[in-house]
């Protein structure tokens, strides 16, 4: 038993919570989500498990309080989540952070006890940084770590403020402050450019930025460690400034184009400034960060070109690099198409590498032999984690696979691969939607045994609304459940079921971005009659804000599936030439986007105007503001220049169906295109081809500055 256990177990047996001992991470953290109502009423205490490999927690009453015991801070916390929901009866989630107990203390009626061998609790994808944390403050970077913790996430990928370690290293070896912010991408698109897909896009970043972003980035690793989380940094896989060549003498390989986008060089491994330029590399993150156990490296993500590369090679020496910044530490590295290389790994030693199977619920790589992806030895010996990616682009709609994922999860656990398999992970390009599915996600390493959704939803529900589930809230989300929740493993398009409001117009449209599907798989009145039961209780819940949030979205998914629908009514009145229904169509096509608008602008988090304010709000000129507002407008439209969003495919991967820009975007391209093809129906001249991408960037610009 460690010395800080020896102690606080000593307090506690000679008065529960009596002496003046140091506080745990656990007591601020609950003190933090009740609104200070935990403080003298919740209490931790740290002891030692039955197994040294097993994670635990246990809850339990004593004079009138709720005590909760576990084997470490962040199990203290998944505890304090467990308690709060399954007896306390409140759900904290993006909508609804924060919430203060009820005046009388609920207590346990008997013990609650779960424990864990699946010790690895992953967060995050590259994709998440840019699509929703880019311009975070500290305010709500201190929200997300809390979030963290009470679901026990143990390893979150942690990017923030390394723009900063990368302007300083190229500063050492020689490139000027404007060479530099050729490379670095700008705010909203510095995911791609640590995936190696770009340089620059977004830029030039002022110097206040990377000033900004390394404090911010000392703040969270600081909190982050404070409750038993270790960071997952970015590694050293190779990535240099494509001139570097030109400008140092580097032996680099051109990894090709992405999406339109030339990407960043391939430092060759066999280059003697290999190893200096990542020893330098590693030295920065650690003077500004310092050391941590795991590091992200995906060398040619998506179809990176690795031509003339010896990727044996390759893969050892970013091995042996990141082994000399912590011989401890692990390399993390994404199953995500082909990566990662069977010949880049192979060679590495067992235990070195922690390889997140990506899209488990759906393209599972780990030996599943259903998936297109599937791998017969899984990842070759090395540890792996089950992983749910749900959501691509941070685009809205409800979205998931239930049952799919559950029993995924349980067989891994069951075959011969699992034997290496050490947790589970988060990995969606986009979060602050969906939290029935990160609740599930989650909970799965605490559940030994193999459950049903069904069981799972009624105790979700009366946590989620504080109360035991009426029957028209149950028969809603079952109908959820079984349809927007429980999408077809072979569905054609990535994420949710994608909203042709949002669309570029057009006739007979499949899906409103390049890799999406907007096709329906349930019945369209699905969602409504789950809208319906909702609304026929929702006097009832008035100051839940929790129900609020969820009728918002349930209804907004109706309108969706509902506009998806007639869109396809349209084509076929366009395609037998039937001009007046056309007309009634098309205009009940636009009362829609118009209906979509005002129902999410009842909710902040459904507004454009949230996302664009945040991002002003990092800038501290009106240069600055213009530059971040610019990015984020960007990021959710046309995302890069013209080859970029038309021939790269781009443009509208990031749609949000979000008040403001339905009305100011959305509405204005369809407007402009039933109005072209009501003037051919009706014999007129038709005009020119209508410049969709012209209208977007006229938004772009328009939204820089107008929040």
């Amino acid at each position: 038993m460690n010395v800080r256990v020896f102690i606080v177990s000593l307090c506690a047996a000679v008065m529960l919570w009596g002496c003046g001992s140091e506080s745990l991470p656990a007591e601020d953290l609950a003190a933090r989500v009740t609104e200070g109502t935990s403080k003298g009423r919740i209490l931790f205490r740290l002891t030692d498990g039955e197994s040294p490999d097993e994670d635990y927690f246990n809850i339990t009453s004593q004079n009138g309080k709720v005590l909760i015991e576990g084997n470490s801070d962040i199990s203290l916390a998944t505890g304090l989540n467990w308690y709060l929901k399954y007896v306390a009866g409140i759900h904290l989630c993006w909508n609804n952070m924060t919430q203060k107990l009820p005046d009388t203390l609920p207590l346990p009626s008997a013990a609650i006890t779960h424990k864990t061998k699946m010790r690895h609790r992953y967060y995050l994808n590259y994709c998440t940084h840019s699509y929703s944390m880019a311009f975070w403050d500290w305010s709500r970077w201190e929200k997300e770590i809390d979030w963290m913790a009470l679901h026990g996430i143990s390893m979150p990928l942690s990017v923030t403020g390394m723009e900063a370690v990368w302007y300083n290293l190229l500063k050492r070896v020689g490139y000027s402050t404007d060479e530099i912010n050729e490379f670095i991408a700008g705010p909203g698109f510095t995911a791609w450019w640590h995936m190696n897909n770009l340089e620059g896009w977004g830029g030039p970043n002022p110097d206040s930025w990377y000033r900004r972003q390394e404090a911010l980035q000392k703040r969270i690793v600081a909190r982050m460690r404070e409750l038993g989380i270790e960071p997952v940094f970015p590694g050293y896989a190779g990535m240099v400034p494509r001139n570097i060549g030109a400008k140092l003498g580097y032996e680099v390989a051109d990894p090709g184009m992405w999406c339109g986008f030339p990407r960043p060089a391939f430092l060759s491994p066999k280059d003697a400034h290999f190893q200096e330029f990542a020893d330098m590399y590693y030295g920065e993150i650690e003077r500004l960060y310092g050391k941590t156990s795991y590091y992200s490296m995906d060398p040619f993500h998506e179809g990176g070109n690795t031509k003339g590369v010896d990727l044996v090679e390759a893969g050892q020496a970013i091995m042996a690099a990141m082994k000399r910044a912590n011989p401890d530490a692990v390399w993390v590295v994404q199953a995500w198409q082909a990566n990662p290389r069977a010949a880049m790994t192979d060679s590495l030693a067992a235990g070195d590498m922690m390889v997140l199977d990506l899209y488990s619920e759906k393209l599972p790589q780990w030996g599943d032999k259903s998936s297109p992806w599937y791998r017969p030895d899984g990842f070759g010996g090395h540890d792996w984690l089950y992983c749910m990616l749900l959501n691509f682009g941070g685009n809205v709609g409800m979205h998931g696979r239930m049952e799919r994922l559950i029993n995924g999860y349980y067989d891994a656990c069951d075959h011969a691969n699992g034997a290496t398999l050490r947790g589970v992970g988060a990995t969606p390009e986009g979060i602050e939607n969906n939290p029935v599915m990160f609740e599930l996600l989650y909970e799965l390493p605490w559940r030994q045994e193999r459950f049903s959704s069904d069981e799972w939803l009624r105790g979700y529900l009366k946590a989620r609304y504080g109360r035991e589930p009426e029957k028209e809230v149950l028969q809603a989300w079952r109908a959820l459940e079984h349809t927007v929740y429980n999408a077809p493993a072979d569905y054609p398009g990535e994420g949710t079921v994608e909203s042709l409001l949002c669309a570029r117009p057009g006739l007979r449209l499949r899906s409103t971005s390049t890799w999406g599907c907007s096709e329906l798989f349930y019945s369209p009145d699905s969602t409504a009659k789950a809208a319906a039961l909702l609304r026929s209780v929702a006097d009832g819940y008035e100051g839940c804000d929790n129900f609020g949030y969820d009728l918002v979205d349930i209804e907004r998914q109706c309108i969706a599936d509902k506009a998806n629908a007639l869109l396809s009514d349209i084509s076929q009145s366009y395609d037998r030439r039937d001009r007046e229904s056309f007309r009634l169509q098309s205009t009940q096509f636009l009362d829609l986007i118009l209906q979509q608008d005002s129902l999410l602008a009842t909710r902040d988090e459904f507004c454009v105007s949230s996302w664009l304010s945040s991002a002003r709000a990092a800038g501290a000129t009106d240069d600055e503001k213009r530059l971040y507002g610019r990015n984020a407008a960007m990021l959710i439209t046309v995302w890069g220049d013209s080859v970029a969003a038309n021939r790269g495919g781009l443009h509208d991967y990031s749609h949000r169906e979000w008040s403001g820009i339905l009305r100011e975007l959305y509405y204005r391209r369809w407007k402009a295109f039933f109005e072209q093809k009501q003037r051919q129906l009706d014999g007129a001249d038709a005009g020119l081809p209508i410049d969709f991408y012209g209208m977007e960037r006229n938004w772009v610009d328009s939204m820089a500055m107008a929040y």
